[in-house]
């Protein structure tokens, strides 16, 4: 894979599901749907946000709190309950990332179009950015250059 075909995303989801995900080695989205985990490639990078610590629940977190890249092209069907069976793709995090508040670097992330209504663009769960801003999070979250 060439440089310029990597591609960087941010996926939006709650703490717990994340440090899940960290720990399985897996990555999932928009809550398990197949669709979002389709437009990345092997080699590509994803820098998980936190919205919230839960799903269900209303403590905030705000931070960029995990990093990793996809592993390879597959992308399989995981059975979580009965009624609950996610897409998921297989993620190399970078184990020893430290979250980082957006507070502390939204004034120079270029998909921010407006601070004061920096949430918005979190809504659709799972989104491309730059090359610069990926390497801004990833430097922020100690990602060392061997890694970029």
């Amino acid at each position: 894979m060439t440089e310029r075909d990597t591609k960087y995303w941010i996926g939006v989801v709650s703490l717990n599901h994340v440090q899940k995900g960290v720990e399985g080695g897996f990555g999932q989205l928009c809550h398990g749907k197949e669709r979002p985990l389709k437009r990345m490639q092997k080699g590509d990078w994803i820098i998980y946000y936190s919205p919230k610590k839960s799903l269900d629940g209303n403590e905030p977190v705000r931070e960029f709190t995990a990093i990793g890249r996809v592993k390879d092209e597959r992308i399989y069907e995981f059975q979580m309950a009965e009624n609950f069976i996610p897409f998921r793709r297989d993620i190399d995090f970078y184990k020893e990332a430290k979250s980082v508040p957006i507070k502390r670097i939204l004034d120079y992330l270029e998909f921010v179009e407006d601070t004061s209504k920096y949430g918005y663009k979190f809504r659709f769960g799972h989104f491309e950015i730059s090359k610069k801003d990926f390497l801004l999070i990833a430097h922020e979250m100690g990602l060392p250059l061997k890694y970029e």
